[in-house]
């Protein structure tokens, strides 16, 4: 039976919260048999080391992967599926959001319910709570923060956006960038693209368009194909490499995506 974290997120108020991640680890735990029936070995509900890949890994990797690309063991049996906090520079034009990042951690100046999605843990006060002081409590928090973005990615989608598109298509991706009246046919508003496709991002399609090696007709031809462009100019001259750099792009793209008005 899967757990109900929203559930134990909502009642009995923060000191409920030193429960989660236990509650989490225990839903990745085998059961054992042995003599006396099936049993499952009780995970420690703490770790006395204040390293940050080790507070990730304990706490967080669970639900996000150690990678923390979302993928954790228990990912499948949340409501929602954890974030990737490997782009999270990447969706905000290219910088690291520190603050923002430990804000979300620590759950500073947030209600419960609206910390994220419910079935993320505030481990500001639970922190507090299970490591028995507010220094040691902070310490993991800024630990966890550093490694989040040591996870970030390489190729980094925002700012190739900004060295190879933002000319021509704008900062934005409106079509409106300083080269754009110059162009026999105006840029498209690469914002667009969700809103034109019944509201779901078209990821093959987009990315097919901007690497252009197998599309004879590559938009206009004023748009260079760049699977070649990347690959020679990469450091390692490689389709690989170009391949990196256009989900990048990609990925960049459908973060920028128009929402409809609610």
């Amino acid at each position: 039976m899967k757990p109900d974290f929203k559930r134990v997120l909502t009642r009995g108020g923060w000191p409920t919260l030193v429960l989660v991640g236990a509650a989490i680890r225990m839903a990745s735990v085998p059961a054992v048999s042995g003599g006396q029936g099936t049993r499952r070995e009780l995970p420690p509900l703490a770790i006395e080391s204040l390293g940050p890949t080790e507070s990730f890994v304990f706490y967080c990797a669970p639900c996000h992967g150690r990678s923390g690309t979302g993928d954790g063991t228990v990912a499948g049996a949340l409501r929602a599926r954890p974030a990737d906090l490997t782009t999270l520079a990447e969706r905000n034009g290219g910088s690291f959001p520190r603050d923002r990042v430990r804000s979300y951690i620590a759950g500073t100046g947030r209600q419960i319910a609206a910390h994220g999605a419910l079935d993320m843990p505030v481990w500001g006060p639970a922190f507090k709570a299970l490591d028995g002081s507010d220094v040691r409590a902070e310490v993991r928090i800024d630990g966890l923060v550093r490694h989040i973005e040591s996870l970030q990615r390489p190729e980094n989608g925002a700012e190739a956006f900004r060295q190879h598109c933002a000319s021509c298509h704008g900062t934005s991706g409106q079509g409106n960038g300083p080269l754009a009246a110059q162009m026999r046919k105006a840029p498209p508003d690469l914002t667009q693209f969700a809103q034109r496709n019944g509201g779901m991002f078209p990821s093959e399609r987009v990315r097919r368009i901007i690497d252009g090696r197998d599309v004879p007709s590559h938009g206009d031809r004023s748009m260079p194909v760049w699977g070649d462009t990347f690959r020679r100019t990469s450091r390692e001259g490689t389709d690989a490499a170009a391949n990196a750099r256009v989900d990048a792009l990609v990925r960049y793209l459908q973060s920028i995506q128009e929402r409809p008005a609610e």
